[in-house]
């Protein structure tokens, strides 16, 4: 029998309550069609709320603080072993095509990028190079959000077999000339646009591999919604902003919270005394210099970008189908981190293991396997995806991996495997280094070095403003889920090798 396929979709900073068939107020026919023909969980989560360290989790299997890319501006070193090595060895064809964001956008001496400048912006360079990457055996990549200047790579290459010569016009210098100031409408036309870049060589690969009759492993790696909040029309217009729910702070819910959740509240934030480099704090903006009308306007861009992505992964789903690979194929969808639009006051991401940043959207479907139409509240982990990869390939898991097997819980055959979630992030050389530990009812986020710390119970606080730490009621229960957070800390502990000898 052959081996299944894997297509494994992500959007980028989206958060966990972005889908048309649980949010009416968004239109996503496409995720709300995976929705209905597989399980959705509503209990998954980033093991770390950030790009590079969750990205690179998911191909090694392991936590950052474990295969070593621990926040944005560093890189996964090229040594460590990832699941396209696994799956090239076992006769698969593996590809990535969009976002990769291994590595930094700066490299150096000791630490070079494949992504950094100016290499990222020398195109015949990347006309030659497609791999191999990270274990992928052919890649197609781009760096740059909506209008960023970090253009450039096969993304910049694909307009230009396009015919869109002038491509630097829609992108911002040194690369492009767009005007800084534009807001909610990209002038980008949607036929220029990365989605349709992403869906078009998914797509041509996807039939690649129906000619060539061989089994694979494609990442479509989409760049939506992440900031900045830019959509070309009609998207731009698809949603009132005065028919949206907007999400806001709680008066007082950072009281009891640590120091740099009521700072971003202020209107010139000051967050020196937490900084023990030059690096300074990179995020934590909050909604402080937005007025109530940009906000609005804000969050009916980010749902546009949302619904013009939702066409795109279509095209890709039609052409599993259209292909007759759908029902041999696993695909999975679901993003690397969430993201604020107002929640608590906030904006972006940083330092903040709320659900809206940590928690994901997360669908699975397997036609025949996976139980269809299904809600699931098993817990889930991004870095689960690798060894589950291999799982139902039949490939054994590298002990290496700190993921756990998560196949019988998507196949319906258990209820959970595993009780609990961490979450890591640590910043850029500054003392907010925190890590999360969340079970199916609370929530233990604990900082190095500090006395502060945050305890959530979800049950009865879904919406977390009520910060028990401090709290002379709820002692023993922090001193229990501390203890549980050990265990948990040991249990993920990678194993290198088995024992094979009692000394």
């Amino acid at each position: 029998m052959k081996k299944p396929n894997i297509l494994l979709i992500t959007s980028d900073q989206q958060h966990w309550n972005t889908i048309g068939a649980f949010n009416h107020e968004l239109s996503t026919p496409n995720l709300d069609r995976l929705v209905n023909e597989g399980t959705t969980f509503n209990r998954a989560y980033c093991p770390n709320p950030t790009c590079t360290p969750t990205r690179a989790s998911i191909i090694t299997g392991m936590y950052p603080s474990q295969h070593g890319a621990w926040t944005l501006g560093t890189k996964l070193l090229e040594d460590r072993h990832t699941i396209g090595e696994d799956f090239s060895k076992a006769g698969y064809q593996t590809a990535l095509v969009g976002k990769a964001h291994f590595q930094p956008l700066r490299g150096s001496d000791e630490y070079p990028s494949l992504e950094s400048y100016p290499l990222l912006q020398d195109l015949p360079f990347w006309k030659d190079f497609h791999g191999p990457f990270y274990g992928f055996d052919h890649v197609e990549l781009a760096r740059n959000h909506t209008n960023e200047a970090h253009i450039g790579q096969h993304y910049a290459l694909w307009m230009e077999e396009k015919g869109c010569m002038n491509w630097r016009d829609y992108f911002l210098p040194p690369t492009g000339t767009m005007d800084r100031s534009a807001l909610h409408k990209w002038a980008i036309p949607e036929q220029y646009h990365y989605n349709t870049w992403i869906a078009e060589r998914s797509n041509a690969l996807l039939e690649q591999y129906k000619e060539s009759g061989e089994s694979f492993f494609l990442w479509s790696s989409f760049f939506d919604p992440h900031p900045p909040y830019l959509v070309p029309e009609p998207w731009d217009t698809m949603y009132d902003p005065e028919k949206l729910t907007i999400p806001a702070i709680t008066p007082g819910e950072h009281e009891k919270n640590p120091p740099h959740f009521g700072k971003t509240q202020l209107e010139q934030p000051d967050f020196s005394d937490l900084v023990e480099s030059g690096y300074g704090i990179h995020g934590y903006q909050s909604h402080t210099q937005i007025s109530e009308n940009e906000r609005k306007k804000l969050v009916a861009t980010y749902y546009g970008m949302i619904s013009c992505m939702d066409k795109y992964i279509g095209q890709i789903l039609d052409k599993l189908d259209e292909l007759g690979l759908a029902d041999n194929t696993i695909v999975v969808f679901t993003t690397d981190h969430g993201h604020f639009f107002g929640q608590h006051g906030l904006q972006y991401k940083g330092g903040f293991h709320y659900e809206d940043l940590i928690k994901l959207p997360f669908i699975v479907r397997y036609p025949g396997h996976i139980p269809p139409s299904v809600q699931s509240s098993a817990i889930q982990s991004l870095v689960d995806l690798a060894p589950t990869f291999l799982s139902f390939s039949g490939l054994p898991i590298p002990s290496a991996m700190t993921g756990v097997d998560q196949s019988a819980v998507w196949l319906g055959k258990k209820d959970k495997a595993r009780d609990h979630a961490i979450c890591e992030f640590r910043h850029e050389a500054t003392t907010i280094h925190q890590k999360t530990y969340v079970d199916e009812r609370y929530k233990l986020t604990v900082y190095y070095k500090q006395t502060y710390g945050e305890l959530f119970d979800l049950q009865e606080d879904p919406g977390e403003v009520n910060n028990l730490w401090n709290d002379p009621d709820f002692a023993a229960l922090k001193s229990e889920l501390f203890l549980k957070y050990i265990w948990a800390e040991l249990g993920k502990e990678p194993l290198a090798m088995p024992r094979i000898h009692h000394a």
